[in-house]
């Protein structure tokens, strides 16, 4: 495993629990490209912007949702990871899979999301 690679996944998940923009911002500086790409059943974001826009509208439907890791494997600059979606309180409430492509700095260029769409 790649640990670099690794690291940037965990401080990108990080970025969906927290609370602010600013916060948001801190973590992506650290994991994301300013031009990434983010798609998902529901949505297609470019940019910080629109990123954080969704996961507001995310954290108004979850409060205090995040995601937890359950297994990233890597190679060639990108990125498979299996997650559970947990509610404020910690409880499991969904699981998906994720697709990442980095850039050759490391940071995520496109992240795609994969799960039951509600």
């Amino acid at each position: 495993m790649n640990h670099s690679l690794n690291q940037t996944w965990e401080t990108y998940t990080a970025s969906w629990k927290a609370a602010t923009t600013v916060e948001k911002q801190a973590l992506f500086a650290q994991s994301l490209d300013p031009h990434c790409v983010y798609n998902d059943p529901n949505v297609t974001t470019q940019g910080w912007q629109e990123l954080t826009a969704y996961m507001d509208a995310f954290h108004q439907q979850v409060p205090d949702g995040h995601f937890q890791t359950k297994t990233f494997s890597t190679h060639h600059q990108q990125s498979i990871a299996t997650w559970n979606m947990l509610d404020g309180k910690g409880q499991v409430i969904g699981e998906g899979t994720s697709y990442g492509k980095y850039n050759n700095d490391g940071k995520l260029v496109a992240m795609s999301g994969f799960f039951a769409a509600t």
